[in-house]
């Protein structure tokens, strides 16, 4: 069977979702950073931890110019299947991602944290999949060219929507894995002083965030689907 093709494509071009894709494409390599910024946490490396931290700011700083761009230059009319604003609510979402994984680096230097030797291993599990998350969300956007060309019909909505289910999981692991850690941190609170565990906390939820932000660009695009 001959694959259909939206004719306004080949008319107007490229489509304009290029630019969304390349950005969340920096998202998740400023994400992918948080691991060793965690274990350097873990190591207790200031170094380390300074390193990280200039990493991920430069890389957040890189994902906004690309957002900037991209704002500039998307077109008032796209004449395709998928709406302008559409498209820039989930370079939106996108951005936070970035934005979270900045202030979780800013939070760690700034404050010199480190990380209690019984909560290491599993952090860094819970970390692991948090990017995870953000790597599954950027498979889904990245299929979206080819839900535009073929006019959000056929298999390949089978696929995103595949995929989406997949995010899904993965941020259901994340919340099992932070509320292990909040667990393993009240068990052991009493030991330590109470301006690093509220700290702690924080970092917890800043952690659990990422894969929640990364659901939500699934969830937009569940609903471009929908449409």
């Amino acid at each position: 069977m001959a694959r259909y093709t939206n004719p306004i494509i080949n008319i107007f071009g490229a489509s304009p979702v290029r630019p969304l894709q390349q950005h969340m494409a920096k998202v998740v390599e400023c994400t992918r950073e948080l691991l060793p910024l965690f274990e350097a946490m873990i190591a207790r490396d200031e170094s380390a931890i300074d390193e990280a931290q200039t990493k991920i700011a430069a890389l957040e700083n890189e994902a906004d110019d690309l957002k900037h761009k991209l704002r500039l230059n998307l077109p008032r009319t796209l004449f395709l299947p998928v709406e302008r604003r559409d498209l820039l609510e989930v370079l939106t979402m996108q951005d936070t991602i970035a934005n979270c994984a900045k202030d979780i680096a800013g939070l760690a230097r700034g404050r010199k944290m480190s990380l209690p030797d019984k909560l290491g291993p599993r952090w860094l599990d819970f970390v692991k999949r948090s990017i995870e998350a953000c790597e599954q969300a950027q498979k889904a956007v990245n299929e979206l060219d080819e839900l535009v060309e073929t006019g959000f019909k056929g298999s390949e909505v089978e696929v995103v929507q595949g995929l989406i289910t997949e995010l899904d999981r993965i941020e259901k692991d994340t919340d099992v894995i932070q509320v292990e850690i909040r667990a393993g941190l009240f068990a052991i609170e009493r030991d330590l002083p109470p301006i690093d565990v509220m700290f702690l906390y924080r970092l917890i939820d800043w952690t659990g965030e990422l894969g929640d932000r990364a659901q939500r660009v699934g969830s937009r695009l569940q609903l471009m689907l929908a449409k």
